[in-house]
């Protein structure tokens, strides 16, 4: 029924109907989630449903936490709707989706045990990896590895859907920081789907459906009368599709014609996905570092994250924000200009890349200490 009411509008306006699904995804779901967001804060407020401060928390009164519903909502409603495609493909994409939002909903709620949350973050990846199908089946040779075996492909596809979506999780510690890196990781992909061929199409409505979402989102999640935060249903559903895109990304290099023609090959692909998540990526490898070295539990929680660092030195969160992601865009771009370089010097640029930036704050704080 969608595609015949899409076909129809694009006879009517003479649009490409690619093109007409993107700009009715974005606009959707930019309106969808502009037009929620004051409903909840309005229920939040009246029953109580609030963030409140902590130890560790960069935030001083109790806030709203439940803006994951209004992207949940808005971004399954238009991409069901414009991109179709993905869920009648991979069947067990919306299935997981909906997992991840009742948990993370259960969580910002009455706040679920970290175990609980593990287990359905390892069911929704499984669903994808297994029912779906989509997996990181090739090390591109990083290692001397190439193809990898069924089962290991599957383990380290749920271990990077974990890792990933609790890298997005981590991150929202601040405004404007978890939905910034989204949109620019959304974008980065957008471009790279685009280059790709049309084959990607549905994917990219898929990310101008979150990054129309997360814009408006934005709006609230930046505003002193009615703030809101995405609470762990936002940054989990985040975290899974981004990573859902960052594995597909990794398998259109892999795709062959039907006489054994390579699509498009390039070695560098990990790298380039890695260069998209970097900030994620490094926060979370730096943090659990950090507390190894000072011998805790590299899941406890502590103020040792990047935007930590950042908010030390003075920054407001827009600030640290807007740095954080620059940092991310600065990375990219040396990514993709160095596309055709090795493969493992390209990583090691990559990877020192981001530890220079996440442990910048502490160079600058250090060198304002002795002058």
């Amino acid at each position: 029924m969608a595609e015949i009411d899409i076909r129809s509008i694009k006879d009517f306006l003479g649009i490409d109907s690619f093109y007409l699904k993107c700009i009715i995804g974005f606009i959707g779901s930019f309106s969808l989630t502009f037009i929620s967001i004051p409903k909840i804060i309005r229920v939040s407020y009246k029953k109580g449903l609030m963030a409140r401060p902590k130890e560790r928390s960069s935030h001083l009164k109790e806030t709203p936490n439940l803006g994951g519903i209004s992207i949940f909502y808005s971004v399954s409603i238009m991409s069901s709707i414009c991109a179709y495609e993905l869920f009648s493909s991979y069947i067990f994409l919306f299935s997981a989706i909906i997992v991840l939002f009742f948990i993370g909903l259960m969580d910002d709620i009455l706040v679920v045990a970290p175990n609980k949350k593990f287990y359905a973050q390892i069911v929704t990846a499984l669903m994808i990896s297994v029912g779906s199908n989509v997996r990181i089946g090739h090390f591109f040779g990083i290692f001397g590895i190439n193809l990898l075996p069924y089962w290991f492909s599957i383990l380290f596809t749920v271990l990077i859907f974990i890792f990933l979506i609790n890298a997005f999780n981590l991150i929202d510690g601040i405004d404007g920081l978890a939905s910034g890196i989204a949109i620019l990781v959304c974008c980065a992909f957008i471009i790279t789907f685009w280059r790709l061929g049309s084959i990607n199409y549905p994917m990219i409505v898929l990310a101008l459906t979150i990054i129309g979402s997360l814009l408006a989102f934005l709006h609230y999640n930046f505003s002193k009368k009615y703030k809101i935060f995405m609470g762990d249903t936002g940054s989990m559903i985040i975290g899974f599709l981004l990573s859902f895109m960052g594995v597909k990304f990794l398998n259109l290099f892999l795709l062959q014609y039907p006489f054994g023609t390579q699509v498009y090959w390039i070695q560098s692909a990990p790298a380039i996905v890695i260069a998209i998540l970097i900030i994620p990526i490094i926060d979370t490898l730096g943090v659990f570092m950090i507390r190894i070295y000072k011998r805790r539990s590299p899941f406890k929680a502590d103020k040792n994250h990047m935007h930590h660092r950042y908010l030390r030195l003075g920054l407001s969160h827009k600030q640290v924000s807007l740095c954080m992601v620059a940092e991310n865009v600065i990375i990219i771009l040396v990514a993709y200009f160095l596309r055709h370089i090795n493969v493992h010097l390209l990583l090691v640029i990559i990877l020192s890349l981001g530890l220079i930036f996440s442990f910048l704050p502490l160079l600058i704080k250090n060198n304002k200490s002795n002058t």
